[in-house]
This record gives C-alpha cells, sequence and structure tokens, in this order.
C-alpha cells in the first residue's frame, strides 16, 4: 500500500482544518482588534501590509499572463466591491453585534449567489436548492428575530450589526461575480495581489482621516492589539488562503467546502471566553438551519461557493 497519497490526503484535511480554524477565530481576534483600531485605520493596515507579504509570491510567478488594461477596469470595480465595501460594512456590522452572529451570518454568501446566479444571469436552479436557499434565510432570520420573540428585548446595535454583516456578504457576492471572468485568464496569486493594493489604497484617505480626527488612538495600541492586526494580517488573510489553495488542489472544492461549517463553532468556542459572549438556544438553532441550508442550496452548484476568493473574506 503506498503511504504517499495517503500522506497528501491527510495533509490536505488539515490544511483546510487549519484555514477554517484561523478563518473560524478571525470573527474573534477582529472583533478585539477593532476596540483598539478605528474601522478604517484597521482595515488599512491589514491590506497594506498583506500586499508587501504578498510581493515575494507575485515575483515567483511573474511568468504569468500580464493583465490588460480593460480586465483592470473590472479588478479595480471587483477591489472595490469585495474588499473596500465588503470589509467596510463587515468590520461595522462586527463592532456592533456578536462574533458569535457574525460567524454564522457570512455563511450565507453561497446563498445569495446561487439567488443571483438564478435571477440575473439565468443559471439553472433545482428544487433542492429552492429548499435550501428558504431554509438559509430562515435560519439567518431565527439568528436576528428569535432572540426578541423569546425576550421581548430587542437590541437595535445587534440588529444593526446583523444587517450590515449579511449586506457585506451579499455585495461580496456581486464582486465575486464581476471578477468571476478573471479567475480563467489570469493566475489567482496575481488578481489577489492587485486587490489587495487597490483595498489598501482606497482605505488610505479614510484611515488618514481618522487619524486627523484622533491622532491618539495610535499611542494606545496595546501589544494585543498589535498581535490581533498580525493574526489577522498573517494568518487570516495569507496563511489561511494558502493552506485553502493547497487543500483544495489535492482534494477538490466539494470535499472542501464541507470544512467552512467548523467555523461558527470555532468562533462560539473561543469568543464564549475572550468576550463573554453567550450561546443562545437561537444561535443553535440558526446555525443549524443555515448550515443545512446553505448545504442544499448550494447542491450541485459548487463554483457559487467563490472559496478562490476567501483570502478577502472578513
Amino acid at each position: 500500500m503506498k503511504l504517499r497519497p495517503l500522506i497528501i490526503a491527510f495533509s490536505a484535511y488539515l490544511a483546510l482544518i487549519a484555514a477554517h480554524t484561523i478563518w473560524g477565530s478571525n470573527f474573534v481576534i477582529a472583533k478585539l482588534a477593532l476596540r483598539e483600531f478605528p474601522i478604517m485605520s484597521l482595515a488599512f493596515l491589514r491590506f497594506f501590509l498583506a500586499s508587501i507579504l504578498l510581493i515575494p509570491f507575485v515575483v515567483a510567478t511573474s511568468g504569468s499572463k500580464k493583465i490588460n488594461l480593460k480586465d483592470l477596469q473590472r479588478i479595480v470595480l471587483s477591489s472595490i466591491l469585495m474588499i473596500t465595501i465588503h470589509i467596510a460594512l463587515f468590520y461595522e456590522g462586527l463592532s456592533r453585534t456578536t462574533a458569535i452572529n457574525a460567524s454564522v451570518l457570512s455563511l450565507i454568501a453561497p446563498i445569495f449567489s446561487v439567488l443571483v446566479g438564478w435571477r440575473i444571469l439565468k443559471e439553472k436552479i433545482y428544487t433542492v436548492n429552492l429548499f435550501g436557499t428558504t431554509l438559509a434565510l430562515f435560519g439567518s432570520l431565527t439568528v436576528l428575530g428569535l432572540p426578541f420573540l423569546l425576550t421581548g428585548v430587542l437590541s437595535q446595535t445587534h440588529i444593526t450589526g446583523d444587517v450590515l454583516i449579511i449586506l457585506s456578504s451579499l455585495i461580496f457576492v456581486f464582486g465575486a461575480m464581476i471578477s468571476k471572468p478573471m479567475l480563467l485568464k489570469y493566475h489567482t496569486l496575481i488578481i489577489t495581489f492587485f486587490m489587495f493594493l487597490i483595498g489598501a489604497a482606497t482605505f488610505a484617505v479614510p484611515a488618514g482621516l481618522e487619524f486627523v480626527q484622533n491622532p491618539n488612538w495610535i499611542s494606545k495600541i496595546t501589544i494585543l492589539g498589535i498581535l490581533g492586526l498580525l493574526f489577522i494580517t498573517i494568518l487570516s488573510t495569507i496563511t489561511a488562503f494558502f493552506f485553502f489553495e493547497w487543500g483544495i488542489e489535492k482534494l477538490g472544492l466539494a470535499r472542501a467546502q464541507v470544512f467552512q461549517y467548523i467555523q461558527p463553532a470555532i468562533a462560539a468556542t473561543i469568543a464564549v471566553p475572550l468576550l463573554q459572549e453567550r450561546v443562545s438556544f437561537s444561535f443553535v438553532i440558526g446555525t443549524i438551519l443555515v448550515i443545512l441550508g446553505v448545504y442544499w442550496g448550494t447542491l450541485g452548484k459548487e463554483e457559487h461557493h467563490h472559496k478562490k476568493w476567501s483570502g478577502t473574506r472578513h
């Protein structure tokens, strides 16, 4: 019996688990970092540093096809949607809601993708997809509204945050749709680098305004804040991206996408002790419905998971 294929497969599974563990943890780490960094400044530093870190890898793939000027316009638009607007909305939402809620609501992005493909791109959709879509959306509403039905207490801040998280996922889907043709023409790493660079450039001005309004925030950054920024940049944005790319290359998308469902569990495990968040009944029920809904809603629709852009999420 040959051991090499087994070792490679086992390593690929470990890489996928590591990637999704990092992304699940990122909901908590990012929320902690937002206590010390202004939103736009954190986003700017994240993608500026990530761009620098990607340079050696981009140079190593310099033999790739050069980007056409017409395609660059599409890349810029995709970057504004998938990084600038998406991340700004995500951080605004995360600062208002719980990391636990954000981890669940972010899972429904593929559902939006299926709906957009069906209604706008006229793609074929199956009955099981419609059932799954309905179930996932109902699960999202459960996460949003069930706490109010059970307790009679409505947190306007949390609701606003939850809605912003969902809206950020919808914006991401539109950006991914626009960028989709680029994957067929250019190396993923090259496109990712340009998107990070454009994202950093678009965040530079609002980050500068934050500094003008409150220049003292830098002096209040602690070692925990710096470690949080490094985690978000090095692990979540870069390392997990490469882990996932390698895992998906060895195992295929169908197997790889299953591991995304561990993210809420990872987020909850860390958020309870670090953020004192509570795993509520509505969270458990909503999470189950969302996971089942996303699975059935995207059955036979693997292309709508947009996993090539996992490094730009959250």
